[in-house]
């Protein structure tokens, strides 16, 4: 018998913050400047919904440990200057925050900095405000289920009954793997294909994630 839904577990960038569409040309730009060329297609490939660790990894394995830190420095800096000036929430997000009743928090491959700053320009941090989790907490990030199983133990909730929204193949790869429902917002960069598996509801509006929810709790 499905559980009902008793946590409501967010990803960051794309969900709930649309950085995902200031993080891709800045790594295609990067790519184009330090010897690893990349369409906007491979870096959501590549690096969508992973963690910065793994990302440094790819990076360093095709350009060199040195280049691939150049590389990370130079994206913190631009990825700050551009949440700086033209961050917002994503499309629909805070009315589906309104309307969900349930428990809810945080769990991102970002770092715990980095949601501070982005969920903070967008005026989301105090909401979440301790229940925030990183994948630096986990020894493995996305698509493993270590983030998602650390989140539901930190928040005293059983697996069967959370519920993950995510805008990356990685992460709803993460929560089937964790035992989780999985919601895949295909309205920002990530084709609803990529998203598509068993336990998972593909949409398109963050404003119909609600009803989505409450349709899926198997009260």
């Amino acid at each position: 018998m499905i559980k009902p839904i008793e946590l409501v577990i967010f990803d960051c960038d794309g969900v709930l913050v649309d950085t995902e569409r200031i993080a891709v040309p800045i790594q295609v730009a990067l790519g184009a400047e330090l010897g690893w060329p990349l369409t906007e297609g491979e870096v959501m490939e590549r690096f969508t919904g992973r963690s910065t660790a793994s990302i440094r990894e790819d990076i360093a394995a095709r350009v060199g440990d040195e280049t691939a830190d150049i590389w990370h420095r130079l994206f913190e800096e631009r990825h700050r200057e551009a949440v700086d000036t033209g961050l917002s929430a994503v499309e629909g997000l805070p009315e589906a925050l309104g309307a969900i009743t349930l428990p809810t928090c945080v769990a991102s491959s970002g770092s715990h900095e980095k949601m501070r700053h982005t969920l903070g320009r967008t005026g989301l941090y105090e909401h979440f405000a301790g229940r925030i989790y990183s994948a630096t907490e986990v020894r493995h990030g996305k698509p493993a289920p270590d983030l998602f199983l650390h989140a539901a133990q930190r928040m005293g909730v059983d697996p069967a009954a959370c519920a993950v929204v995510e805008d990356s193949r990685p992460g709803v790869e993460a929560a089937r793997a964790a035992g989780m429902r999985a919601f895949g917002y295909a309205g920002g960069l990530t084709p609803a294909e990529r998203l598509q598996g068993a336990g998972t509801v593909v949409f398109h509006d963050m404003r119909e994630l609600p009803r989505l929810i409450a349709g899926s709790d198997g009260s």
